[in-house]
């Protein structure tokens, strides 16, 4: 998980970087990050049948590998074009993740451990965002931006070979489509409210671990090192968030109320990164609030999604709520970044924190109508 979103979080850590040494504009970095995602949602459809079909081992490590091309590519790229084409092929290890980790889940621990393992594993994509925005950040400031995304790269090859090592071997169509399941790529039911949850909520975390970064060092008076390390502590407070919630969400009761509750902290955060346009320091309180209710928000929706999948499409649903997620990825960036580009970073801001009530009143209003677990 850390692995298959490590690229946009490179891009993200170390955007001030690239920003002087490829010429590349505020505008142009949220691109990177549509790029991505819009490829990622594109596939999830697939990706989720082709988990389903071929089994979760070989598609974990299939996306590593891609991970690690991916990472390579960017580390060569001598302009923005390469520059997006290897974030293009970035999207397919995201369109694999979630639905090849969630059916090893669900083939693999006992129901009731399910909130609390998905919970852990989610928190990967965070380990992910530390890993950018601290060692990996330092990293660059000895060796160069490049060096630290080749020694990414390094490190999802020797993940590879742990994985097809380790990984029990995948039992041909076991968990696989039942007789009858219905293949439509059109999310109905729950997973189709939580797509929608998801969209929203994508655009708000997209716009954050995009632009953070770049907001501490043109507005907060912050170095790179420490603009990196506003990512960091962003990312440990989302594992905690993540492992914490998606424990809680393990019962179903509960689960329905969450997301909504978390969105509704997530824009308290949004709010307070507007307002530290005044008092910096409120930058550090607003990244700890984003990662423990915006991204542990998306957590939850995936112990939903194992709650509520039709037998045999645990993969296609968590790719169909992922490429929501996904999608707002690819569509939040660049609205914030044409604010970024005018230094409107408190109307941002406030974008976000709309995309995330926005998300709240989905959540809320599904929960009522799913009474208190029914499903729809």
């Amino acid at each position: 998980m850390a692995f298959s979103m490590m690229q946009l979080f490179l891009l993200g850590a170390l955007g001030p970087l690239l920003v002087d040494e490829l010429d590349v504009s505020p505008t142009l970095l949220g691109l990177t990050t549509t790029v991505g995602f819009g490829a990622a949602a594109v596939l999830s459809p697939v990706g989720g049948r082709v988990v389903d079909r071929v089994g979760p081992r070989r598609c974990l490590v299939a996306l590593l590998l891609v991970s690690a091309v991916a990472l390579a590519l960017i580390g060569s790229a001598p302009g923005s074009g390469l520059l997006l084409a290897a974030v293009a092929l970035g999207g397919l290890p995201q369109a694999l993740a979630n639905p090849a980790t969630n059916k090893a889940i669900l083939a693999t621990v006992p129901p009731e451990r399910r909130g609390s393992v998905t919970g852990m594993k989610q928190s990967g994509v965070q380990l992910g965002a530390f890993a950018a925005g601290l060692p990996l950040a330092a990293l660059a400031g000895v060796a160069g931006w490049r060096g630290a995304v080749w020694t990414a790269a390094g490190a999802a090859v020797v993940a590879a070979g742990c994985a097809a090592r380790t990984l029990p071997r995948d039992v041909p169509r076991v968990g696989g489509p039942t007789p009858g399941a219905r293949s439509s790529l059109v999310p109905r039911g729950a997973i189709a409210w939580l797509a929608a949850f998801s969209l929203l909520l994508g655009c708000g975390i997209a716009s954050v671990n995009t632009y953070l970064s770049l907001y501490g060092t043109q507005r907060l008076g912050l170095g790179p090192t420490a603009a990196g390390a506003l990512v960091a502590v962003l990312g440990v407070a989302g594992v905690a968030g993540r492992v914490g919630w998606s424990k809680v969400a393990g019962q179903p009761a509960r689960a329905v109320w969450l997301p909504g509750g978390l969105a509704a902290g997530a824009v308290g955060a949004a709010l307070l990164l507007a307002a530290a346009s005044f008092a910096h320091p409120l930058a550090w309180v607003a990244a700890v609030a984003v990662g423990v209710f915006a991204v542990a928000a998306n957590a939850v929706s995936m112990v939903l999604v194992m709650q509520r999948a039709t037998p045999g499409r645990a993969g296609q649903d968590s790719a169909l709520v992922s490429a929501g997620f996904f999608a707002g990825f690819a569509v939040g960036p660049p609205l914030f970044g044409l604010l970024a580009e005018s230094g409107q970073y408190g109307a941002g801001w406030l974008l976000v924190a709309v995309e995330f009530a926005g998300a709240c009143a989905v959540a809320v209003w599904w929960a009522v109508r799913d009474r208190g677990g029914e499903k729809r």
